[in-house]
């Protein structure tokens, strides 16, 4: 008798185990994604009381938010690739490092999304490395195939992570 109710706690919690690995990734991306809409929806608020959609229609259309933060994106993007746009981003850029805590914020904020959105390869492939210690393994992203200068020091191919 007991083997049996030992048998019907592990099914159960077999079943529950498959349940939550079905539903937990699929409620975190629909928070995930509501959330995101919500902030862009929040965008909506640059507007003027007076031009702002739901003055406008009458009713509020959830995700217009994330049309109007592509567009000021966009305008954003045109903006800063040209000669004075740069020049606002410097000035602005050289205001921000003036103030200790911000230019640290910042400074990471930047390299960070500047390493990943580059066109270069950096930061494509995701790999896991034996580090710090044996046994121990860490993510990584691989950024470069082949390091020629330190495979030739040591005689065997190296990438760098």
């Amino acid at each position: 008798m007991n083997g049996v109710s030992s048998s019907r706690k592990h099914s159960l919690r077999r079943y529950l185990v498959a349940g939550v690995l079905v539903w937990l990734p699929i409620l975190a991306t629909v928070w995930v994604v509501n959330f995101l809409l919500h902030i862009m929806d929040r965008t909506l608020l640059l507007l003027p009381a007076g031009v702002r959609p739901e003055a406008l229609l009458g009713f509020r259309i959830p995700g217009l938010g994330l049309l109007f933060a592509l567009l000021v994106l966009l305008l954003t993007g045109l903006l800063v690739t040209n000669l004075i746009g740069r020049r606002l981003v410097l000035w602005g850029e050289d205001l921000l490092n003036r103030i200790p805590v911000v230019r640290t914020v910042y400074g990471g904020v930047k390299s960070f999304a500047e390493s990943v959105l580059s066109q270069s390869n950096s930061f494509r492939k995701v790999v896991m490395v034996e580090y710090p210690r044996a046994g121990a393994w860490s993510i990584g992203f691989l950024t470069a195939e082949d390091v020629p200068e330190v495979s030739e020091k040591l005689g065997e191919p190296h990438a760098a992570v």
